[in-house]
């Protein structure tokens, strides 16, 4: 049943901007909550909605929150040309099947199976691959007072759940020059793209001066003729941080660029994910849920982890959170993503021993 639900899902695909397509699933998880017995709230968000499900449990207890997305980075068509669903050896392929089908599957799959447990709460957002822009606040809300926070993210390539992650942070940087005829009046003109290029270099060397940063210019565009000095240029960056002092400081020398043309520059955050660091009540959290998974026969261990998500946000509010809880596989945002089939019951087993222990 597992592996059908599962199929199913996939089979459902939710690329990130595509409404229409994000608010069907959201109708199907909808469903599948209350039908799990779960009072059930949509958020409506202009490019997908979120899902709240809250499922009842022992009074006067603070909930367990789980984070999870219905997103994914493949376009609609990936399914039927690239990546179809197959089996082979044990190993299942098909876009999101690892990011994160796999993971809402185990989740509803385990909440099927307790009882006797702390409230739930279940979060699904619709813009996590994108930074969860119109998400952060829902999550932050919905953080408070909770007892600890889940990801259904993909764990460690050897199963290991995630206790700290690395700040992601987007920005864009938009020039705006001034078009002219590059042969006959070059002079009049202020190239956009060459000013672009000119604060790319810049940023790189506000990198430079740290250990622990990494950046990478995803997408530049500007310009349209080789004869008509271009009069605008943007590119897209993601930066990533070890902790917030080092972010901070890198964000706000990005801010402070200065064009070296008669142009006008623009910089903007797209989208924040705060680094979330190690921290006892982190410790302690993994503690329990080494102990949740003896009790089921599974040895777990924990790990930092360079890629962000919805849980660096709990992470850096100080909630005890752990991330991972998703099959293991590999391939996340690759042709050749893909789970290990029987890390799926294995991982039910170990959530459902977390809800109903901890």
């Amino acid at each position: 049943m597992i592996i059908e639900r599962l199929q199913e899902y996939v089979g459902a695909e939710t690329p990130t901007g595509d409404t229409a397509a994000l608010n069907a699933f959201a109708d199907r998880l909808a469903e599948r909550y209350a039908g799990l017995g779960a009072t059930v709230r949509r958020v409506p968000a202009p490019t997908g909605d979120h899902l709240v499900a809250d499922f009842p449990g022992r009074a006067g207890e603070a909930p367990l929150l789980f984070l999870a997305h219905h997103d994914t980075v493949w376009p609609i068509g990936q399914l039927a040309d690239a990546m179809p669903w197959r089996e082979e050896n044990g190993v299942i392929y098909g876009p999101g099947v690892f990011d994160m089908k796999g993971g809402l599957v185990v989740l509803e799959t385990a909440l099927e199976q307790v009882h006797d447990h702390r409230p739930v709460r279940v979060v699904v957002v619709a813009d996590e691959e994108v930074g969860s822009p119109s998400a952060r606040e829902l999550v932050t809300a919905e953080s408070a007072g909770v007892y600890a926070a889940f990801g259904l993210e993909p764990p460690h390539p050897n199963g290991d759940l995630k206790t700290s992650r690395w700040g992601s942070t987007r920005v864009r940087i938009e020039i705006a020059g001034r078009e002219a005829h590059a042969a006959l009046d070059p002079d009049s003109g202020i190239s956009a793209i060459d000013e672009l290029v000119d604060q790319l270099v810049a940023v790189r060397g506000i990198v430079a001066q740290y250990d622990e940063v990494l950046c990478n210019v995803g997408t530049i565009t500007g310009g349209g003729r080789t004869n008509v000095v271009p009069g605008s240029a943007s590119a897209d960056i993601g930066f990533r941080f070890v902790d917030p002092s080092t972010e901070e400081a890198v964000l706000a020398a990005v801010a402070e660029l200065q064009p070296v043309r008669p142009a006008q520059l623009t910089v903007r955050v797209m989208s924040n994910r705060p680094a979330w660091q190690p921290s006892p009540a982190t410790d302690e959290l993994l503690a329990k849920v080494i102990e949740a998974g003896r009790s089921v026969g599974q040895e777990v261990g924990g790990a930092a982890a360079f890629g962000a998500a919805d849980t660096n946000l709990t992470g850096w509010l100080g909630i005890p959170t752990l991330d991972g809880l998703g099959p293991v596989g590999k391939g996340a945002h690759a042709v050749h993503e893909q789970i290990v089939a029987t890390s799926l019951p294995d991982r039910v087993a170990l959530v459902a021993a977390i809800i109903t222990t901890i």
